[in-house]
């Protein structure tokens, strides 16, 4: 019998060739193309991360849209991880924008990387003004030739029942908030920019003498360099330092703050400050972004209560009208900041451990945003802060006061 009609209907015929039974493999199968086993795809091979150094080297073609498809996604992905690199790329999106730099110019450009993936080690919210502010005063400072640097500056606050100021120039201010600054950076166990000369206990006015007359010559813009990078140090060191260190004492000499109150305060001297400079060059500065002011805002109206009890302490505000236990609701005044970073704060008059009050309220004052932040700084007295007010008028001119009493040099 031949022929492939005559094999069995389970077999299958051979191209040019007869057919064959299915049955177990031979080695002869492996000659065989309807026997050969199938090929499978190797897996594509692992792309090797480029290293630090390469990933910075690309940030040019990068800022220059550039890069290949590969290389955009890795310096993106490096951008979430390594802050000298993204100040670095900030650099290169924006070297026009140097004085006019707006106010989350850097925040928004950060956020746009790292929204392509969550930051392994964020920011902590209460370090975000701080770190927004000194970014753009030194935005402000970057083109300044040696002459804005020496451009005389005077800082203001209030203390006695008075206006206080202090000459000093560009540089100086600089100075001022290096030295302020590692109030904070000697709680988080940091170096001390003033070394180990200062005095043990010693306050910002103190520091701020010290550091200004550490040197026979005038403080110039090499300031600038140890400023920003204990800035950036900072608010490293926060990022990876995890939960309960914004409750961490900072010692200001005569009172402490929380460390997140802290970082607060600071943001808010360096606006404050950066503002001082600005006005002294004689350009144009914008408030914080209406968050951040709303954070140093509440700091401020947090506080009303402790200054108002240590000026009555002094002598300096009137008795209190009827003391309450800690918790218990007493008389209260109704502060309204008005504009955007503002809101509604009530405040306890006769005792910083009282409750405030809706039913209690004796009085109310409304203030512009602006006008409370320069008030809290000593840069304009009680006097001469234009207000709305309503009620009880001795409970207004304490508030206001002790407001004023918040600044310092």
């Amino acid at each position: 019998m031949n022929g492939p009609a005559e094999w069995p209907e389970d077999g299958y015929e051979r191209p040019g060739g007869p057919a064959r039974i299915p049955g177990p493999r031979g080695a002869a199968d492996d000659f065989d193309p309807l026997h050969a086993p199938q090929l499978q795809p190797l897996p594509p091979p692992v792309a090797e991360r480029p290293s630090h150094a390469v990933l910075k080297s690309l940030l040019g073609a990068w800022a220059l849209a550039a890069c290949s498809a590969e290389e955009t996604q890795a310096v993106e992905d490096h951008l979430t991880e390594c802050a000298p690199c993204a100040e670095e790329a900030l650099r290169l999106l924006h070297p026009e924008e140097n004085l006019d730099l707006k106010p989350l110019l850097r925040s928004r450009v950060l956020e746009d990387c790292l929204g392509k993936r969550p930051a392994r080690i964020p920011v902590p919210v209460w370090a975000n003004p701080y770190d927004t502010e000194t970014a753009r005063l030194d935005a402000l400072l970057q083109d300044f030739g040696d002459s804005e640097w020496h451009t005389p500056v005077r800082l203001k606050w209030f203390e006695d029942e008075r206006r206080k100021t202090q000459r000093t120039t560009v540089a100086g201010v600089i100075g001022h908030l290096l030295a302020v600054d590692g109030l904070v950076a000697t709680a988080l166990g940091l170096d001390d920019p003033l070394g180990k000369e200062v005095p043990a206990g010693a306050g910002p006015a103190e520091r701020s003498e010290h550091f200004w007359q550490a040197s026979a010559y005038p403080t110039t813009r090499q300031v600038r360099e140890p400023w920003r990078e204990q800035g950036h140090t900072l608010v490293r060191t926060v990022s990876f330092a995890g939960r309960g260190v914004a409750e961490l004492a900072v010692d200001y000499g005569d009172f402490a703050l929380p460390l997140g109150d802290a970082f607060l305060e600071r943001a808010f001297e360096c606006w404050v400050h950066a503002w001082d400079i600005a006005e002294a060059v004689d350009y144009p500065y914008e408030p914080p972004a209406g968050p951040h002011l709303h954070r140093m805002i509440d700091l401020a109206a947090r506080l009303l209560p402790g200054a108002l009890a240590q000026r009555r302490r002094a002598g300096l505000a009137a008795p209190a009208r009827g003391l309450v236990a800690a918790g218990a609701p007493g008389r209260t005044l109704h502060l309204e900041i008005e504009g955007a970073g503002g809101g509604g704060w009530d405040i306890a008059l006769d005792s910083p451990g009282a409750v405030p009050s809706v039913e209690r309220t004796v009085a109310e004052i409304a203030l512009d945003r602006v006008e409370f932040c320069q008030l809290a700084a000593g840069h304009i007295s009680p006097e001469e802060a234009a207000v709305g007010q309503h009620g009880d008028r001795e409970a207004i001119r304490d508030v206001l006061f002790a407001a004023a009493s918040l600044s310092r040099m």
